[in-house]
Order: C-alpha cells, then sequence, then structure tokens
C-alpha cells in the first residue's frame, strides 16, 4: 500500500507547480507577445511535460490560469481585434517517436477502430493565420492572438498573392475558414535581405521572425514588397459536405487556395514513420522552413467523438524535428552589460552554419549556466539553435591534450562592471549579476533610452536605437530631458557609428519626423511615462497599477515601503526598488526636467473615475456593443479588476451570447452575480 505525501512533500510540490508555471508564462510572452523567445522548442515543452505531468499526478493544485489550461499567448494590441467563431487551438507536440505510436494507439482504443488512416502533413515555420470567406470572397484575416481573440490583419493579408481574394467554382459552403501558415519563402527572405544590407539596414535573422513581423506592420505596402507566401491546411464550418480531411484539402486547391503539396495518406504506423523519416532528411531541399511534420485522423466524424483538451485536439498532434547542431571552437567570451544593468556572458566562436545562418556567437545566460557547462579555454562547443531561432551552447567538449598537461583552465564569471569597473553584485534568488552604476554605465545609459523612446513606453518610434546611439556619443543628449531640447537641424546630417562601423544619414525629412514624435509624445499618458523611467522590475502592468493607484509621481515619491506593499500585486523586490529609486537625487531632478517639458505625470481626471473600484470581472461571450477585449478595458479604465476565471471572489460576470454552460453553471454555483452587457453599461453611467 502506498503512503500518502506528507503534508511537507506536497507543499514541494505545489512550490515545483508554481516556478514551472512562472517560467513558462514568461517564454510564452516572450515568444507570442514580443516575438523574441529565449529558450528553444525542446526546453520549452520539457518544462510543459513536466508540469502536465506534476499537475496530473497531484490534480488538486491543477489552475484555470495555468499554462497547461491556456490556448495560446497574450493578444498584440496593435490591431484591431478579432474574435475566433471557432477557436484557434494549438497543436500537442514530441520529439519521440514512441509518442507518436502511443498517440496513434490510443486514438484506436478510443474508437475501438483498427488501422485508422492518418494524413501526415509538413509543419510549416511561420506565422498561424486564419481566413475568413463569405459568399466566396475573403471577409477578414485573423492571427492566433490566444486562441479566442486575434489580430485583424485582413489588409496585410490581401497583399500575400497566393491567398485568393475571390474563390473559383460555385460549390463551395457560404460561409467557412480556412486555416494555414503565412511563411517567408527562401528565395524571398534572401532577396529582402539583400536589400536591407543594401540600404544599410540589419538584415532578418531568420525566416520565421520575419514572417511574423512582416505580417504585423501597419504598411500594407511595406508588407506587399515581402513577398509573403501562406500554406493552407484545414478548413472548419457549419456546412461542410466532405467526409475526410484530405477530400477538404482537395478540394479547397480547387476553390484556388494553396494547399499541403506534399500532404499524403497513411494507413498505419509503419507508413507514418516513413512519412517522418523521409523529410527528416529532405527537409532542407525545400524552398521554404518547416520544423516537423503533423498528423491529422482523416476521418471527420471521429474529431468530436475524440474531442478535444483545453488547448488541443485529440485527433491530430505534431512530431517535431530536432533543431540542427554544430560544432566550433571557443575564441573568446564577452561581457554585455543591459538596460538594467543585468551582465550577459557572450560566447564567440569560429563562424560555422547553422539553421541557415552563419553564426559566431551565443548567449551562455549567467554565471549558473557557466558554471553548469563547465566551460574552458580551449573548448569545443555544441551550438544548436532554440527554435531555430536563438543560437545557444548545449554542451562543451574539453582540450583533451591540455587536461592530460593538467592545464585545463575553468573560466570564471567577471567580478567588475566591463564597461565601467564597478564592483558587480547580485541580490539574493536573482540568477544574474548586475553593474550597480545605474547612472554612470554607459550601455545602461543607452538601454534606458533606446527604452525610453520604445513603441509601448514614449513611442518615439522614427528615433530608433542607431541614432539614439549616435546622439548620446555625439553628446547631443545627455539625459531625457534633453530629448526635448533638440531642433531639426541638430540632428539631420550624415555621422559615423563607430560601434556598429557604418554610416548613419538622418535626411532633412526624417529629422523633422523625429522632432515631431519627440513633441508628440508629451501627451503620453502617465502610465506609459511612468513605464518609459525604466525602473528596475517595473513592467507595463505594474506601471499602471501604480499610476491607478497613487493618481501621481509626487505621490509614489513619497510613498513608503509598506504603502507600496499595500499596491496589489507589489511584492517585496518591486516594492524595495521602487522606493530606492525615488531616493535617487538624480532620479528625482530627472523628473523635475520631464515635468517641465510638460510630460504626463499624473492620471487625468477624466481616467480617475472609479465606479468599479473594487470589484473583479469575469468577461463571457460575444457582445453587441464591445469586444471582449473592449469590456475588459472598460473594466480598468474605470478602476476594476479583470480576473481569467470564477472564484468565490469574483464579483460580477459579464454574459454575453454563446457563452460556455460550464462557465453559467460554475457562476450559479458560486452565487456569483451575472449581469448583461446593457447592465454593465449603467454601472458606467454611460
Amino acid at each position: 500500500m502506498m503512503s500518502q505525501p506528507s503534508d511537507k512533500d506536497l507543499q514541494r510540490v505545489k512550490q515545483e507547480i508554481e516556478n514551472l508555471r512562472k517560467k513558462l508564462d514568461k517564454y510564452s510572452y516572450e515568444y507570442y507577445v514580443l516575438d523574441s523567445p529565449t529558450i528553444g522548442d525542446i526546453e520549452f515543452d520539457e518544462l510543459m511535460h513536466s508540469l502536465e505531468r506534476l499537475e496530473k499526478e497531484y490534480p488538486q493544485f491543477l489552475s484555470p490560469s495555468s499554462p497547461t489550461q491556456r490556448v495560446g499567448g497574450e493578444v498584440n494590441k496593435d490591431f484591431k481585434q478579432a474574435e475566433h467563431r471557432w477557436p484557434m487551438l494549438s497543436l500537442g507536440n514530441t520529439y519521440s517517436r514512441e509518442e507518436i505510436i502511443d498517440f496513434v494507439v490510443r486514438a484506436e482504443q478510443a474508437l475501438g477502430v483498427k488501422d485508422l488512416q492518418w494524413v501526415c502533413e509538413l509543419k510549416y515555420d511561420g506565422l498561424a493565420i486564419s481566413l475568413l470567406y463569405n459568399n466566396g470572397e475573403l471577409v477578414r484575416a485573423a492571427t492566433r492572438g490566444n486562441g479566442v481573440v486575434g489580430d485583424d490583419v485582413t489588409d496585410n493579408v490581401k497583399t500575400i498573392r497566393s491567398i485568393p481574394l475571390r474563390l473559383q467554382g460555385d460549390d463551395y459552403p457560404q460561409e467557412f475558414e480556412i486555416r494555414g501558415e503565412v511563411i517567408f519563402p527562401h528565395k524571398a527572405f534572401e532577396e529582402f535581405n539583400a536589400q536591407r544590407i543594401a540600404n544599410g539596414e540589419e538584415p532578418f535573422a531568420n525566416c520565421r521572425n520575419a514572417a511574423s513581423g512582416s505580417l504585423k506592420l501597419l504598411d500594407p505596402k511595406q508588407v506587399a514588397k515581402r513577398k509573403l507566401d501562406c500554406m493552407l491546411y484545414f478548413l472548419i464550418g457549419d456546412n461542410i459536405e466532405y467526409n475526410t480531411h484530405y477530400e477538404r484539402l482537395t478540394k479547397a486547391k480547387q476553390w484556388g487556395f494553396k494547399t499541403e503539396r506534399y500532404m499524403g495518406v497513411a494507413n498505419n504506423i509503419h507508413q507514418i514513420m516513413e512519412f517522418i523519416e523521409y523529410w527528416d532528411k529532405e527537409r532542407d531541399n525545400l524552398p521554404y522552413d518547416i520544423d516537423g511534420i503533423v498528423i491529422k485522423l482523416n476521418e471527420i466524424k471521429y474529431w468530436d467523438i475524440l474531442g478535444a483538451t483545453a488547448k488541443s485536439p485529440r485527433w491530430a498532434t505534431a512530431f517535431k524535428f530536432k533543431a540542427e547542431q554544430a560544432v566550433s571552437k571557443l575564441s573568446s567570451i564577452e561581457y554585455q552589460v543591459g538596460r538594467t544593468g543585468v551582465i550577459t556572458p557572450v560566447a564567440n566562436f569560429s563562424p560555422v552554419h547553422l539553421g541557415g545562418t552563419m553564426v559566431k556567437r551565443a548567449t551562455l545566460h549567467n554565471a549558473d549556466q557557466m558554471m553548469k557547462l563547465d566551460i574552458c579555454y580551449g573548448d569545443t562547443l555544441i551550438i544548436e539553435k532554440g527554435g531555430e531561432i536563438i543560437p545557444k551552447i548545449v554542451d562543451t567538449k574539453h582540450d583533451n591534450s591540455l587536461q592530460e598537461k593538467g592545464e585545463l583552465e575553468r573560466i570564471h564569471f567577471i567580478t567588475h562592471c566591463p564597461e565601467c569597473g564597478a564592483l558587480l553584485v547580485k541580490e539574493q534568488e536573482q540568477a544574474g549579476w548586475y553593474c550597480p552604476n545605474y547612472n554612470h554605465c554607459k550601455p545602461q545609459i543607452l538601454g534606458r533610452f533606446q527604452h525610453f523612446i520604445s513603441k509601448k513606453a514614449m513611442n518615439i518610434d522614427t528615433l530608433g536605437g542607431e541614432k539614439m546611439r549616435y546622439l548620446l556619443s555625439a553628446g547631443k543628449v545627455t539625459d531625457f530631458s534633453s530629448l526635448y531640447n533638440l531642433k531639426q537641424e541638430d540632428i539631420t546630417g550624415v555621422y559615423n557609428d563607430e560601434q556598429a562601423n557604418k554610416k548613419i544619414s538622418i535626411q532633412e525629412k526624417g529629422a523633422k519626423n523625429i522632432i515631431s514624435a519627440i513633441e508628440k509624445s508629451k501627451t503620453v499618458p502617465f502610465e506609459r511615462v511612468l513605464f518609459a523611467l525604466g525602473i528596475r522590475y517595473v513592467g507595463e502592468v505594474g506601471a499602471k497599477t501604480l499610476a491607478r493607484y497613487f493618481e501621481n509621481i509626487e505621490n509614489i515619491a513619497k510613498a513608503t515601503v509598506e504603502e507600496l506593499l499595500n499596491v496589489e500585486d507589489i511584492g517585496e523586490t518591486i516594492a524595495q526598488s521602487i522606493y530606492s529609486w525615488f531616493r535617487n537625487e538624480e532620479n528625482l531632478l530627472q523628473i523635475k526636467k520631464l515635468q517641465a517639458q510638460g510630460l504626463q505625470f499624473a492620471i487625468e481626471k477624466h481616467e480617475t473615475k472609479n465606479v468599479l473600484q473594487g470589484k473583479s470581472f469575469v468577461v463571457s461571450g460575444v457582445f453587441s456593443h464591445f469586444t471582449r477585449e473592449g469590456i475588459k478595458k472598460a473594466v480598468e479604465d474605470y478602476g476594476g479588476k479583470n480576473v481569467s476565471s470564477l472564484s468565490s471572489k469574483t464579483d460580477f460576470l459579464v454574459c454575453g451570447e454563446k457563452m460556455g454552460g460550464e462557465k453559467l453553471k460554475k457562476a450559479q454555483t458560486l452565487n456569483i452575480k451575472m449581469i448583461t452587457e446593457e447592465e454593465f453599461l449603467n454601472m458606467l453611467n454611460v
């Protein structure tokens, strides 16, 4: 008889689950919102599998907000939001052939059917897209977003010539969606990069990031220049006659869609494995990137029987190819200083070809990772691209001759800042060492300026990082407030950027646009100005919370640590950081200068309506006057709080059409007040 786990063991498991969730939330945000992943697919999937295993073993710790229960990442707010009529689920995936066998066997056992037919397709490496057609015409294109709501990118998608604006024939359903992947073909990608280099711009690192970034450009004319393509692989709708997935895609091709050219029907596991093995070897010969194989049950009648988890269908899965590796000799390690002072070690090595590009450097992340790799002078490095994007070192091999002579020398992390010489410090429970010379370390100053002008802060996007570096090095700006003293003639001309080893040209029109953007930034609301200041640990959400709680900068500046801890989601580390920042005389002087320039350091009066103060809301369903995201924004604007799931602490459930029955039942059980869209608007007095 198995013994029950002790309270101490359960607490340890609970903490392990919470740590995994925090990591996965962070990596998902970087991958899906910032398009800037810091770990590879294999490492991410291993973390997800670990969390899934623990939650299955200890169901008492399962939470609706767990990464295992979500569909995808957060929604990018740059475009009009589009709600998916049918949720865009993500596929479960594996790197194990044994797990593919288990997946097929589970389906056969669940259905009581042997030798099911499976459609094998290439897994394209791009950006997922959903195309809505009505009466044979494209009416909307939307990205996946969080699986429920995505970005409406219709105008950009119309520039992709392989996507039909009007369908051929007359036997298509009145309304349906077809889904696929927007990709950047190798030839078009190389041509576009060549043009960027000719223009003195940085080339894109890989096709996937370029495709994703291109589709999110605000100017469709710029999108059209990039010659994107789209491969379509899934048809969904209420009145589609065809009984198999293969028939649907074959028919879609007749309607004018560019569907899967290399898909095949497999009648057993052996044929699935043959398809996987073939494309694992042949993928480098394709004119675009793939990162695996998708396996879907062909008979559509079985899809509803098997159903889906919260995030993935049980009738489809993906086998992902392992990342390509390369071997190179370590030449040196350099240390980079970020805007918050964190020191990142970077390994330089002999250039190697990896994942379609030449790489010669890779991050070592921090001192702990260097110690884990046991990195020594003379080492041979094993390098791979995490998610086939970011080069990382996964292993090292010591020089045998040095080891035999006893001359092997380990590389130790530095003790002083490589830029200003300050003694590095490390906070408890933080992985990175950082330079405390906040106001006088050049890379930190540049990093903070680049953060200050960024889109989500002051939105002086016409300036850009390279021009900002030049203005600093030339002494044309000395602090944030000096940006607002610049004149057009101060920045017009051609200059040498010694660090990037190239010339920077600022023409008269460009200079005029920069000055205009700087002036316009004076209207940026207080919460974004607070975020722009770059206070350590204060992100977008934290800045918004602080701004609404304290209402102006003076109240934040005089707040004690205890008062800061009273603010929701502000913990000890963040509170101490904010308190220390406002005890720095140079920072206080900077605020006074920015106030004199006319920046916003208080919530505007119309933003201080707090009729929903202290109330929490769950918003569910489809609404007439607002999108779901619009109602959530109104909740925040009027002082309320959005929560992701119903609990005994939830005050209101705002109910729209097509709301799930389970949510309704839970609200009734918990005695949560349910209100309509009209009742919600009445609460706001609008």
